[in-house]
């Protein structure tokens, strides 16, 4: 009786034991749609690169995705190791199965805050100067799954327009991420539309992080041709997670490569995280309950 259970002691470590090392052969980063897929691999090849010495695995591969959910059930179902998220994506996969992932980062603004807002734009040329232009016209949100571009202006829009978001807009409908919201925009299929970018810096400038930002940098947008009708209060900045059931030792790893990143390679951190940060900061699910309870209200998971 004491050698079988001696044995099966000795294979459950065994198992353990096989468990970290596959553990360790690869990588695997899942990233969130709403951007042209080939900007966002060339935007991760640093961390392809960079990353297997330093955390000591055999490769990094990258999964990009079509739209948030995609990544989102990568992390619910453990086929992820890394993602980076808006708060109301992580909100989603907490609310689903609050131990599926660790939020461990995020980004800080140049101006010390670790938050950014919702930014609304219409054309410039459209007419539409302020809020109330927009009563009974169409309004473009980024993604279901967006928390500045669906989730933050439903819950706060309100307090702006005088009421309900389905009552105030003749239509609303999403633009197939954040990217493509604007650019719909600009091609006049919404009459205004909401992305996201810091706040800090000017808005001639797509402000100096975040969508509009990464767009004009592209060469795809011009800010001549926008105008802001609405920014909203400040929004967590979104979490760097982790599978929650990967080693510690990896984790510790991967951590200490992402907080030497801007040092050690500003170019790799700016293109990751589209814009001019500080660095990193650590969080955890706590910084995030704001969000949470405010998907749980109104969204659901």
């Amino acid at each position: 009786m004491l050698k079988k259970a001696l044995l099966g002691t000795v294979a459950l470590l065994a198992l353990l034991g096989h468990a970290q090392a596959e553990d360790l052969k690869e990588f695997r980063v899942g990233i969130i749609g709403g951007e042209n897929e080939a900007d966002r691999l060339r935007n991760f090849q640093c961390i392809v690169d960079k990353l297997p010495a330093a955390i000591g695995v055999e490769k990094v591969s990258l999964f990009p995705a079509a739209d948030y959910d995609g990544v989102i059930q990568g992390l619910l179902g453990g086929t992820l190791d890394y993602a980076e998220l808006g708060a109301s994506g992580f909100a989603k996969i907490y609310l689903a199965k609050a131990d599926a992932v660790e939020p461990i980062l995020t980004t800080v603004q140049t101006d010390g805050s670790t938050g950014y807002h919702s930014i609304m734009v219409a054309r410039k040329d459209s007419g539409i100067t302020k809020l109330e232009d927009l009563k009974g016209k169409k309004l473009g949100f980024a993604d279901p799954d967006s928390t500045s571009g669906y989730l933050v202006p439903l819950v706060t829009l309100p307090e702006s327009i005088g009421a309900p978001v389905k009552e105030f807009f003749g239509e609303t409908g999403f633009g197939g991420g954040h990217e493509n919201l604007v650019l719909e925009v600009v091609k006049g299929t919404f009459d205004a539309g909401t992305t996201f970018g810091s706040g800090v810096g000017e808005f001639k400038d797509g402000y100096t992080s975040g969508n509009l930002k990464k767009m004009v940098d592209k060469g795809i947008l011009d800010m001549n041709d926008l105008v802001e009708l609405w920014k909203s209060p400040l929004i967590p900045n979104g979490p760097i997670v982790v599978r929650s059931t990967m080693n510690d030792d990896m984790k510790a790893k991967f951590k200490q490569f992402m907080l030497d990143l801007p040092k050690t390679d500003a170019a790799c951190f700016s293109a990751i995280q589209g814009g001019d940060f500080t660095g990193f900061t650590e969080v955890n699910a706590d910084f995030y309950k704001p969000i949470i309870d405010a998907r749980k209200a109104t969204i659901g998971g």
